[in-house]
């Protein structure tokens, strides 16, 4: 192995010698900038400049003698390549983000600030000049050939991609107890880094799960972003070590990790399930106008629509038995947010006919779909078991449709709503035979 080999392998493998410690290598005087988790982001990330940043410990026996060679090339390539350093041993979570594990480690942040390099040359002032000049070719040759120079991050990072994110609420240290810890709502909280590449990646599935989530909960379920390089009183009292990390907050509870995929679908499927374990119980309207179907068809996706036997044939517990059932079922799928409705057989024969149920076979069920005015008929048995195969079915896909009867909903006739009794026979008039001749009605049929 050469010198150059054998020096080399000193400085990256050796472990630093404990030196008495002391503040910091570093002062105002020097031109070697200071970085803080405070400054780094706008200094660095948000920079054009080509920066050569050292992240040391100052109780670190390599990071002593490196100190004068550093402050000589930063002296050299004033206004030119700007050249920092960073007490890692201070802050530690700016030395995790980067992946630092001994000292001192020097990277590169060039036209790509996302992917920081890592320095391998010497620690002469002489050796980190060259480096910093090549490194400054390459990025001068990138912009030449249209390759992008710089790199734009925080809010207006965010918003700078592709996709729609107005529905990501941004959150600081001053509103975040106010939004989050005080809120009745569910939220889900990225932790991001605008230098982060996951965050990057995760950054549009964000944003479009947020935009589906707010329209399915109906709000309830919020997501939300927080730049844990700007806001890092939240980042320590959450104890962020990587990016992104999610954390999901209810009324209550302590804050638990995400751990589930970071597609849109996954997201999705998360919050729902956050959604349907903290939503009440959906309603189960009865059809008594036309404003109960059309306010529940058209606010939902489908809405299952039942038609009970007439209340002379089954009484209240019977009619009971049959609402049960479609309590539980409504709860079972709650998360699908779909419309519960019932009526009484014959008491809106129109809107029976339009779905091809019409006067036998009750209890019956439709699934309707008020957008494309399509349903879909229960052609198993009325209970648990039949309902809970008919919806899934149709829910993959597998259920066979047809249309509204007419391509749209019939009127609908105003009702009294059921007052939970047993139902009466109609009462007949009494009918005095008492002058009646029955001798003469016999005649008169003759």
């Amino acid at each position: 192995m050469g010198v150059r080999g054998a020096g080399r392998l000193w400085w990256g493998t050796v472990s630093c010698t404990l030196f008495l410690a002391v503040n910091g290598l570093y002062s105002a005087s020097d031109d070697v900038i200071e970085l803080t988790p405070t400054n780094f982001n706008k200094e660095v990330i948000q920079s054009e400049s080509l920066w050569l940043v050292e992240f040391y410990a100052p109780w670190c026996g390599h990071c002593q003698r490196l100190t004068p060679e550093w402050k000589k090339a930063a002296t050299a390539l004033k206004g030119v390549v700007k050249v920092g350093a960073v007490d890692a041993d201070k802050h530690q979570s700016l030395g995790g983000q980067y992946g630092v594990r001994g000292f001192p480690t020097i990277k590169i942040f060039g036209a790509n600030k996302n992917k920081a390099e890592d320095y391998q040359g010497g620690r002469t002032s002489d050796a980190i000049v060259d480096a910093a000049l090549s490194a400054l070719r390459s990025l001068v040759k990138g912009r030449l050939s249209g390759k992008s120079g710089g790199y734009s991050s925080g809010k207006q990072g965010r918003e700078s991609g592709g996709g729609d994110k107005k529905d990501v609420i941004e959150l600081t240290d001053d509103s975040f107890d106010k939004n989050v810890i005080n809120s009745d709502d569910v939220w889900m909280v990225e932790f991001y880094a605008p230098w982060c590449g996951h965050c990057k990646n995760l950054e549009p599935e964000w944003a479009a799960a947020a935009t589906e989530v707010k329209e399915q909960t109906k709000g309830k379920v919020k997501l939300a972003a927080v730049d844990a390089t700007v806001n890092q009183m939240l980042a320590s009292r959450y104890g962020i070590r990587g990016f992104p990390t999610i954390k999901i907050f209810q009324k209550g509870e302590d804050p638990v990790d995400y751990d589930g995929g970071r597609t849109r679908s996954d997201i999705i499927a998360r919050a729902l399930d956050l959604f349907s374990d903290n939503a009440p119980p959906p309603e189960l309207l009865e059809i008594i106008s036309e404003d109960v179907l059309k306010s529940t068809c058209d606010a939902h996706q489908l809405c299952i629509i039942s038609v009970l036997p007439h209340i002379l044939d089954t009484g209240a517990s019977g009619r009971n038995s049959y609402l049960d059932v479609m309590l539980k079922m409504a709860e079972k799928y709650k998360k699908k947010m779909w419309g519960w409705l019932w009526t009484e057989a014959g008491a809106q024969s129109d809107l029976e006919s339009s779905l091809g149920i019409g006067g036998f076979g009750y209890p019956a069920m439709a699934a309707v779909n008020a957008r494309k005015m399509k349903f879909a008929l229960l052609k198993g048995s009325f209970s648990e078991q039949g309902i809970n195969e008919f919806l899934r079915e149709l829910f993959v896909g597998r259920g066979s449709t047809a249309p509204v009867g007419g391509g749209a909903f019939p009127k609908i006739h105003s009702v009294e709503p059921w007052d939970g009794k047993d139902g009466e026979l109609p009462v007949e008039d009494d009918i005095d035979l008492s002058d009646v001749d029955l001798d003469d009605l016999g005649k008169d049929e003759l």
